[in-house]
């Protein structure tokens, strides 16, 4: 028996924090086109059921054809059984909108208390989390421990770093509760660790990456159960992903030798991706790096690119010990200042340009 545990579609996100509005719709039709391919993928290769752990919308307000693609999806895979467990950004009814009757197939879960369903030989539990039911979740769950259990849920565990303030899972509270999977969602990247002697936490992460804190391969877990026993791996799944890339320079290195190490760095980046450069190091106080001209360079070969430019400022402070002049005056006036070297430089630089002319922006 073959399980899809999925989380964090977010579909209709805005997706314009980096993105042009152009670009921004076209990421909003590949997210909705990804939960369609993962439906496919699952009607091929003989998955059972989609476990849908919370935060398959991003905000209250969907478009209607979004909501009608999601149950199209679930109405003509009757051989699929759905579980969808609302997380902290789903706030629509999306099946009881225009529909007659909800499909067999699909199951939800509510905040009320723990529900289950079998499905062939597995129970799945599952509860909606919020700050009345948190607290009390784990002494309300009543598994049998003949069974092959797995349990939903949509939080934070305590271990990592989340996402928009959903509630609390504490894992330890869980151990000895004969859970065999417990598949989580909210945390954007993948992880699968042991929970107790008998079974393991996974968070799939998100199936697309949205922004540049979501980089590297997303996708989704696959679960395949033989005689109680549960295995599961990760299947990278995303239509583009996003790559961070460190272009460390040195002082003497141009903007051309920038981009050459850049371009040897980014040899296996597929031409779809999104790129975010950083670029680190140190350069010369009168050597200022044309971020439009690095970004231009690739542009037209990504389907994203865009660049920051975190390098440090090179300050020969005894070069101006003498200077008579205004820069002089001003480099040794910051010089004597109580503060941290880097934003010395800083500073120094910012002002030398502005006493040359250039504008500050």
């Amino acid at each position: 028996m073959r399980i899809i545990h999925c989380a964090d579609l977010h579909l209709d996100s805005k997706m314009e924090s980096n993105l042009d509005r152009d670009q921004a719709a076209l990421r909003r039709g590949e997210l909705m086109e990804t939960y369609e391919r993962m439906v496919e993928y699952a009607e091929a290769n003989q998955v059972r059921a989609i476990l849908i752990s919370g935060d398959l919308f991003d905000k209250p307000h969907i478009r209607k054809e979004y909501k009608k693609r999601v149950v199209e999806q679930i109405v003509s895979h009757p051989e699929i059984d759905f579980y969808y467990l609302k997380g902290n950004h789903d706030r629509c009814d999306f099946m009881e909108e225009g529909i007659d009757t909800i499909p067999s197939n699909f199951h939800m879960f509510n905040s009320e208390g723990w529900v289950s369903y079998t499905c062939d030989d597995v129970v799945i539990t599952g509860m909606e989390l919020n700050s009345s039911n948190v607290s009390t979740l784990a002494q309300r769950l009543v598994l049998d421990s003949a069974a092959t259990n797995i349990v939903m849920l949509h939080g934070q565990q305590s271990d990592y770093d989340g996402k928009d303030g959903a509630e609390i899972v504490n894992t330890t509270t869980l151990k000895g509760k004969f859970i065999d999977y417990l598949a989580l969602g909210h945390v954007h990247k993948y992880i699968y660790e042991p929970l107790d002697d008998r079974g393991v936490f996974c968070y799939p992460g998100c199936l697309e990456g949205r922004g540049f804190d979501e980089t590297g391969d997303k996708g989704f877990a696959l679960l395949e159960i033989n005689d109680g026993k549960i295995e599961s791996e990760f299947i990278p799944f995303a239509k583009r992903r996003l790559h961070e890339i460190e272009v460390n320079v040195k002082a003497e290195m141009d903007l051309q030798g920038a981009i050459n190490k850049a371009k040897r760095l980014i040899d296996d980046v597929d031409p779809q991706d999104m790129i975010k450069f950083v670029i680190t190091g140190e350069r010369e106080l009168d050597d200022e790096l044309d971020i439009t001209r690095f970004v231009r360079a690739f542009e037209n070969k990504y389907f994203f690119v865009k660049c920051y430019d975190r390098t440090k400022t090179m300050v020969d402070y005894d070069s101006f010990l003498y200077d008579k002049s205004l820069k002089g005056e001003f480099v040794r006036l910051v010089q004597s200042q109580d503060m941290d070297e880097d934003e010395k430089a800083k500073i120094i630089e910012l002002g030398i340009r502005a006493i040359m002319g250039e504008d500050i922006e």
